[in-house]
């Protein structure tokens, strides 16, 4: 620091002979220089540059704790930080909110505004939700790299119980962890498969065979098929939930859910078949049972847990809830029109094929989706244009949300992408600074740094974080990590 009593430094001017009000105060900020007015930043006067218009009275000290550096002659004002961020930040000073630039790292951007001291609620409410969703992606990101390390780390302290319960939910659930995890993925897998087959195999009448009743049902060897493959799910569902670190959240998982409605009529039918009869009549029994056995369609909806694709368009198609309401209104709005205007128009016509107006919403919905199948058909002129306009205006409206439904499934796949490539290099660094020796000091370090946020000269020259570094705060306190996570590059 340069003293006051530094002779390549003039004094201070201390006098107080002009006012706060008036002052000029000239800050260079990354080689960009900006001069601004006592009375424009005194109206926040607890941001850094309000306190710049006080600080020349305290002295060199004061200024350098606000400041890098200080030019006396110019009276200007030094800041090491980056110059697009500070051109979005001083708005606040001029029109009472910030708008974030395209381009500028969210994350960066927040630390900018910490920085100069400039409260978030100044952000607008588009540029709070770009932030909302980097915090997201590094809160996803963070806990992708724990799981890796848990997984990675083998706690001496544990017992042997929660070792072997921690070794049976990676086997199970994470075919990436090694070679016999992705064999039995794909044994899952083609069970799943071959249950989806018997199910539809079993229902061809020359492979089914005929009890002592006359009822026809399945074939001996396709109902062992079965009995083998639901065998299977039952031991792999009792395993995942035994082995489970969190077992209400298991439970109530809409996967796991999926399993349990594709186990639970296995057991349900085979309970009525053989102790249904003496409850009830035996043809409510078979009723009961060819109900259940119908709920078996639920296992092929198991395929999701082994498809990144099915995951995906599931994300996708919740993210589109507002896209997929507008079509259904669309609809509903032209099945009732439509239906209501062929059935007026059809009336003329001696063999109408519209009765009602309710009967004409089948028709209505065969149209617009431009399905067709022609057991309802308008026979007049009138009738057959407003079909044509009706199945126009149908593909018009089927096709306005397709292109956001779209966007999103990219969008969300493409995303996935991203933070799978960002995890992987979170952890390349981790191993990176472990096998130079230096993890333990500079995360330490680092972590006291980040706690006191103070940017001072000596916290300058101690680290540089340049603006597409971030710090992952959410792994646990002994782990601290410096990084730069490409997606906020």
């Amino acid at each position: 620091y340069k003293m006051a009593g530094d002779s390549r430094f003039p004094d201070v001017d201390t006098d107080g002979s002009e006012k706060s009000e008036e002052m000029e105060i000239v800050v260079n900020v990354g080689g960009v220089r900006q001069v601004f007015y006592g009375d424009n930043l005194n109206q926040y006067p607890e941001t850094r540059l309000a306190e710049l218009v006080n600080c020349l009275s305290g002295g060199y000290d004061s200024i350098f704790s606000l400041c890098d550096d200080y030019d006396p002659g110019k009276r200007e004002f030094y800041f090491d930080r980056d110059p697009d961020a500070f051109k979005c930040i001083i708005d606040v000073y001029y029109f009472g909110e910030i708008h974030m630039k395209k381009g500028i790292c969210p994350i960066c951007f927040k630390n900018e505004m910490e920085f100069w001291k400039v409260d978030l609620k100044f952000l607008d409410d588009c540029c709070k939700a770009h932030l909302s969703e980097k915090k997201e992606e590094l809160e996803e990101i963070a806990r992708r790299v724990q799981l890796i390390l848990d997984d990675l780390g083998v706690d001496a302290s544990e017992s042997r119980w929660k070792r072997c319960q921690k070794c049976i939910w990676k086997f199970l659930e994470k075919p990436e962890s090694s070679y016999p995890a992705r064999v039995i993925a794909v044994l899952s897998f083609l069970f799943i498969l071959i249950s989806s087959v018997v199910m539809c195999v079993g229902t061809i009448p020359d492979l089914q065979v005929v009890d002592a009743e006359g009822n026809r049902m399945e074939h001996p060897t396709l109902d062992s098929i079965e009995t083998a493959c639901i065998g299977w799910f039952t031991m792999e569902y009792v395993l995942r939930l035994i082995s489970s670190p969190n077992k209400l959240h298991f439970a109530l998982s809409f996967m796991n859910i999926v399993d349990v409605l594709a186990i639970l009529p296995f057991y349900v039918s085979l309970t009525l078949t053989h102790l249904g009869a003496k409850l009830m009549e035996l043809s409510n029994v078979q009723q009961a049972v060819q109900a259940l056995r119908i709920m078996r369609i639920a296992r092929i909806f198991k395929l999701a847990r082994h498809s990144s694709g099915l995951q995906t368009l599931t994300y996708a198609l919740k993210r589109s809830f507002k896209e997929l309401g507008l079509l259904l209104m669309y609809l509903a709005v032209g099945i009732f029109v439509f239906s209501a205007l062929g059935y007026t128009m059809e009336q003329s016509h001696p063999e109408t094929l519209f009765k009602s107006i309710p009967q004409s919403f089948w028709w209505a919905i065969i149209t617009m989706t431009t399905v067709g199948y022609g057991d309802i058909y308008p026979k007049t002129t009138l009738g057959k244009l407003n079909a044509a306009i009706s199945f126009l205006c149908g593909v018009i409206a089927i096709a306005l949300p397709i292109h956001p439904i779209i966007n999103n499934f990219v969008r969300y796949y493409n995303k996935q992408r991203v933070l799978e490539t960002a995890a992987k290099h979170e952890l390349e660094l981790m191993e990176l600074n472990s096998a130079e020796g230096k993890a333990a000091g500079s995360r330490s370090e680092l972590a006291d740094l980040s706690r006191e946020g103070k940017e001072s000269p000596f916290y300058s020259s101690r680290i540089k974080v340049s603006h597409s570094d971030t710090f992952i705060h959410l792994l646990s306190e002994e782990k601290h990590y410096r990084t730069r996570l490409q997606s906020c590059k």
